[in-house]
């Protein structure tokens, strides 16, 4: 059975064979300099080039609530930008986390990381409880059904 495991660490140095994917949420502005963005620019420069080009040419593409973008950034490793923040600021309307676009990103999600090959792995923060402002105790159960329950092993990685 596939778990949901949680490990100390930094989430965009995942310790796992085969394929991996890094997964994170984004904002559905096109916005991209804080929060757990910035580790992931440090390390590699293609997900804020494709996240940002993705965003400038929306009209014509699938960039919004809900879309997952995978963007290669080692032989074994993958980036998934993932829409899930309506906004960037707490307003009438809450936190900008959306999650019902979470659950759909993650369910893309799992559709891509079984597409890479059987054996790959998904690697994350506490996805959506940062600047989004989302709750963990709701962000959880989405990862299981989406991900775990479909057998993909998921890590969790809370840095310190």
């Amino acid at each position: 059975m596939t778990a949901l495991r949680f490990v100390q660490g930094d989430a965009t140095s995942p310790h796992a064979a085969g394929p991996k994917v890094i997964a994170h949420i984004c904002n559905d502005l096109g916005r991209w300099g804080a929060g757990f963005v910035v580790a992931v620019s440090k390390r590699w420069p293609e997900p804020e080039r494709d996240f940002r080009d993705w965003h400038r040419h929306r009209a014509d593409n699938n960039f919004g609530l809900g879309a997952v973008r995978l963007v290669q950034v080692r032989q074994d490793i993958w980036v998934a930008n993932m829409i899930g923040q309506h906004g960037i600021k707490s307003g009438s309307s809450g936190p900008p986390i959306r999650y019902d676009a979470v659950e759909r990103c993650l369910g893309r999600l799992a559709d891509e990381a079984a597409a890479l090959e059987a054996s790959a792995s998904v690697h994350m923060p506490r996805i959506g409880c940062g600047l989004a402002g989302g709750r963990w105790e709701r962000i959880e159960p989405l990862i299981v059904a989406q991900l775990v329950d479909r057998g993909i092993p998921v890590t969790v990685y809370d840095f310190g």
